[in-house]
């Protein structure tokens, strides 16, 4: 489509952003007639995800939207292209262009994939940035370079973020992630947590969100995890400096990441003009800011105490960077020549109202002094009216609450009232034990307090222009404090304080091979064991040579349960966070995809069995060699022989992926694989039969499952007539005896395959086993042994033949 040839980028990007910290990005190759969706949560207030994007594509335009829609602590993504892609064309169109819905029937329309390729008919409401960055690019694109697009002909990829992994919206819920299943059936009082709630103990609003956005998007990168879990293992092993660490923390304002952001604008110079309550509002939220970090700024010195000893690169490096950077000194020294050194960051409303007011030293501006004065004057008088009433109308327990809308109010105890209040109290309001009222005198007061307070900060912000400027000249300094400090409760509030609040090594340190296999010795379900201290453990293998698990069992017996299990702990190790297990070794997963339950979709008026092939079809199209593919009772929700024939069909599409799957089914002829593929292995929950009834030991076990016909069993035990149950018992023999027969006839045809298999999958392991040079040769010694009767000369020998 583009005439140029040469090197030169040949991208057009959208770009917009909520307030939720998410990044849209829509990025069309006029080349190749291409166009790659991103949709990320940005981690960083620096937007380095975003930056990198950008990086890899050079953009030829960018396009975003005239408002700066901006989450807290971040610039915007507009400010963003100014300041680092000066050299790029920037378009800005308005708001309106950016349309997800629109976007959603364009790329339905000209995309060549189906759209349950791309995971449109189901995820596009998860999808709703990128998609609205669509619409304005195509839009753009259509009206600057006069281009038609024709239907199905555009080659529609999506991207996560590249450092992170990718968990799409249906295997958030069917995860728990984020929210418990049904929480709203079970109400408020449900035990059951989410992996977000139970790790949810970090003190500040920015750890909060660094936490969701972790486990939304675990890491890929090896080097950082590990970096998070040496971190993690010195902090284990060091009381002290766990301890030390978690009280300090406390020192700093739980609003630190979020105010940081008032130093990265600068507003218009003051005038009389703009002098109003409106700009006193905005004075008052910058002076906050100011006593925010000098707040923040003298705890420093004590997390430097802390810290001084660190060992683990992490700590060491935080040390470095912030605790050893002079900068902050100096910035602090500034603030100290302007505002008063008892000044402190503070939560009750009135006493914050008064720190604001006096923030700035005596001395420094004349009209700000006599605002002052006015400002405490009618404090006074507000107290000393509450006094008077409380003499006058023999009211002892009078109190005078203070809030930032209403300003101050009397608060009187029911029991204190005889009768109706007198007449001079007004906008009486019932309020628990307790009344609310105010009178026209405290009214005018009010009035006059708020107006001087107004008039304290916008004096206080002349006072603090030239402080401020010098401030905004070191911004990336107060980013990079907010980052760690959003690091630091994540790590130390959440992670060690979840582990050491559990038994001695019940969480241990996960390890990662590039492309070893997924092993999990004694893993354990992280919410559920909270709720059943009895949880039993199961383990997990899974490598490039037996990359398929297909797990039988009946209902309840455990199957969900483990599936989730799996993928948490998981999630987990990614985050640098220890795991519920034994022991593990993990490969770094890219993708995670879930097809779990079985509900009808009313919104796009899908069966329980159409959401089911959507689902399935999100799988098969995006599934990537590093994925994590986990599937609950695939075609369940039609008829038998379909049910199966789909189901089977799609374990032999999965099974040349180099991605790890894991399948639970109730279906007994899919044991039938393992018979066929060697790198097929089933599992089976173990149920035992106890006067007709079902014992669950929700144990895994190897092998097809061993219950015989559970499901007739049930039916006897709802009360089904003997004759139902007998012909029953009839048709299965019937059925089962000619699969049995099948299954022989497999065996014998696949047996020497899977021999060779089994040696080459075991050779395998030893190639990314960590043992000694002893060990390894041992085992080499044993593998010998085991195969020296020929069998294997055999098996090689009929492979080659095949």
């Amino acid at each position: 489509m583009e005439k140029d040839g040469g090197e030169r980028s040949s991208f057009v990007v959208g770009l917009i952003e909520n307030r939720a910290k998410e990044v849209g990005v829509a990025a069309f190759d006029l080349r190749l007639a291409s166009l790659h969706l991103s949709q990320f949560i940005e981690t960083s207030s620096s937007y380095q995800n975003t930056k990198t994007l950008l990086h890899f594509y050079d953009p030829l335009v960018i396009i975003v939207t005239p408002n700066k829609l901006a989450p807290d602590g971040m610039v915007g993504v507009s400010d963003l292209v100014d300041r680092f892609y000066a050299t790029v064309k920037k378009v800005v169109m308005a708001r309106g262009c950016f349309d997800d819905t629109k976007g959603a029937v364009l790329i339905k329309n000209l995309a060549a994939k189906e759209p349950s390729a791309l995971g449109l008919d189901s995820y596009y409401k998860q999808y709703y940035l990128c998609l609205a960055a669509a619409a304005a690019t195509i839009k753009w694109i259509e009206a600057e370079k006069g281009l038609i697009i024709t239907n199905r002909s555009l080659s529609v990829t999506f991207n996560g973020s590249f450092d992170h992994m990718n968990i799409d919206a249906t295997s958030v819920q069917n995860l728990e992630i984020i929210e418990p299943l049904y929480s709203s059936l079970w109400g408020t009082s449900n035990k059951k947590q989410s992996l977000f709630h139970m790790l949810k103990t970090t003190k500040t609003i920015g750890g909060t969100r660094l936490l969701r956005a972790n486990i939304l998007q675990p890491l890929k990168d090896i080097e950082t995890i590990n970096a998070r879990l040496d971190c993690l293992d010195e902090l284990m092993s060091n009381e002290q400096l766990f301890f030390g660490l978690s009280q300090v923390l406390r020192k700093f304002p739980k609003e630190t990441d979020r105010v940081l952001c008032h130093f990265c604008f600068k507003p218009k110079k003051i005038t009389n003009e703009v002098l109003g309550v409106d700009y006193a509002r905005k004075s008052q939220i910058l002076i906050s800011s100011i006593i925010l970090l000098k707040t923040a700024l003298d705890a420093l010195p004590l997390l430097s105490k802390v810290l001084k000893d660190a060992k683990s690169f992490l700590l060491a490096n935080i040390y470095k960077s912030v605790c050893e950077n002079e900068k902050y000194a100096s910035i602090k020294k500034r603030i100290g020549e302007v505002i008063d050194e008892d000044v402190l960051h503070a939560r009750v409303p009135f006493v914050a109202r008064t720190q604001q007011c006096f923030a700035v030293k005596a001395g420094i501006d004349g009209l700000l002094d006599l605002a002052r004065r006015s400002f405490c004057d009618t404090s006074e008088a507000i107290h000393n009216l509450a006094n008077k009433y409380r003499e006058d109308f023999k009211l002892p327990n009078l109190k005078l609450p203070f809030n930032n809308r209403q300003g101050f109010y009397y608060s009187i105890p029911q029991k204190d009232v005889q009768g109706k209040l007198p007449s001079k109290f007004i906008q009486v309001l019932k309020h628990g034990n307790n009344i609310h009222c105010s009178t026209l005198e405290l009214a005018s007061l009010n009035v006059r307090n708020k107006s001087a307070a107004a008039e304290c900060y916008i004096r206080t912000e002349v006072c603090l222009e030239a402080l401020l400027d010098a401030i905004r000249e070191d911004v990336s300094l107060l980013t990079l404090l907010a980052e760690v400090l959003c690091l630091l409760d994540m790590i130390v509030n959440s992670f060690a304080h979840t582990i050491s609040t559990k038994p001695v090594d019940r969480y241990t340190r996960p390890e990662f091979t590039d492309n070893g296999p997924m092993a999990i010795d004694a893993g354990r379900h992280p919410i559920l064991e909270s709720i059943h201290n009895d949880f039993i453990p199961n383990n997990l293998f899974l490598s490039e040579a037996s990359n398929m698990v297909i797990i039988m069992g009946p209902n309840m017996s455990g199957k969900s349960t483990y599936l989730q299990q799996v993928c948490l702990i998981v999630i987990l190790a990614q985050i640098g966070c220890y795991v519920p297990a034994h022991f593990s070794t993990l490969r770094v997963v890219d993708r995670i995809f879930t097809r779990m339950g079985a509900v009808d979709n009313l919104e796009s008026n899908s069966s329980t069995f159409m959401t089911e092939m959507k689902e399935t079809a999100f799988v098969t199209q995006n599934v990537s060699e590093r994925s994590l593919i986990v599937m609950d009772e695939l075609g369940r929700a039609t008829s038998s022989s379909d049910g199966f024939a789909i189901a089977w069909s799609c374990c032999e599409y999965l099974l040349p992926q180099k991605a790890y799957t894991i399948f639970a089914t109730h279906m007994e002829n899919l044991s039938e694989l393992a018979t066929i593929y060697p790198n097929v292995k089933i599992l089976h929950f173990q149920v035992d039969i106890r006067n007709n009834r079902l014992d669950f030991k929700h144990q895994l076990k190897d092998g097809p499952r061993r219950v015989p016909h559970y499901g007739i069993l049930l039916a006897e035990v709802a009360g089904l007539p003997s004759s139902v149950i007998e012909t029953a018992r009839s048709i299965t023999y019937r059925i089962t005896e000619k699969e049995v027969k099948r299954m022989e006839i497999n065996y014998m045809q696949y047996h020497p395959v899977q021999m060779a298999y089994r040696v080459a999958q075991r050779l395998i392991c030893l190639k990314y086993s960590s043992q000694d040079e002893d060990s390894i040769r041992q085992a080499l010694q044993d593998l010998k042994e085991q195969y020296a009767d020929g069998s294997i000369g055999l098996a090689i020998k009929h492979n080659s033949v095949l």
